[in-house]
């Protein structure tokens, strides 16, 4: 089993994101998934988590994620906030929205230890395409990139599926960007 991790503020959408991807793996990609959100003080602006699970068998924990094989930072200034790091297997994937290149980051403590980091300006990437910083499904695309854990088109799918049409195509777009992007790191 898959465990994802999703720091985000609220209004960031990083409850929205963990769904995404737990529709993308369940419906579209045959996998048992589950997202749920843990929203301390609900205020725009707050820290927030979401979560995400996907297994190839039945999923029945429920409780929240500790342990993770995936942390997705949607927002960089929490990492003086929260501890993002906590919990995140030696083996795991960091994936977090900065406009500082991996190297950069990497002179921090917390993320000198980070195997496997993905570093991707989402907020430029959402400007451009989606003309506001909601990083969501940017940071999305740029996680299955960095795991392979699902289709691109299952994360696609799953956005026709939840939003409605005259915000599924700019997001689908910035799936696909986030992805490529963060793609091109690794040829």
């Amino acid at each position: 089993m898959r465990e994802i991790r999703w720091h985000g503020r609220g209004g960031n959408g990083a409850f929205t994101a963990a769904r995404l991807l737990a529709l993308a793996a369940s419906v579209y990609g045959g996998r048992y998934a589950q997202a749920f959100p843990s929203f301390g003080p609900e205020r725009r602006g707050a820290p927030v988590l979401g979560f995400t699970r996907i297994g190839d068998s039945a999923i029945r924990d429920h409780s929240e994620v500790v342990d993770c094989d995936c942390v997705i930072v949607l927002d960089e200034t929490l990492v003086d906030v929260v501890d993002v790091f906590k919990g995140l297997r030696a083996d795991g994937v960091m994936v977090i929205n900065s406009a500082k290149s991996e190297a950069e980051l990497r002179n921090d403590a917390g993320f000198a230890r980070i195997k496997n980091l993905t570093a991707l300006d989402g907020t430029a990437i959402a400007l451009d395409i989606l003309k506001t910083p909601i990083v969501n499904t940017v940071m999305l695309g740029a996680a299955i990139a960095a795991t392979g854990m699902i289709r691109v088109s299952d994360a696609e799918k799953a956005i026709e599926e939840l939003m409605p049409e005259r915000l599924a195509e700019p997001n689908k777009r910035a799936v696909i960007a986030a992805y490529d992007k963060a793609r091109g790191k690794n040829r």
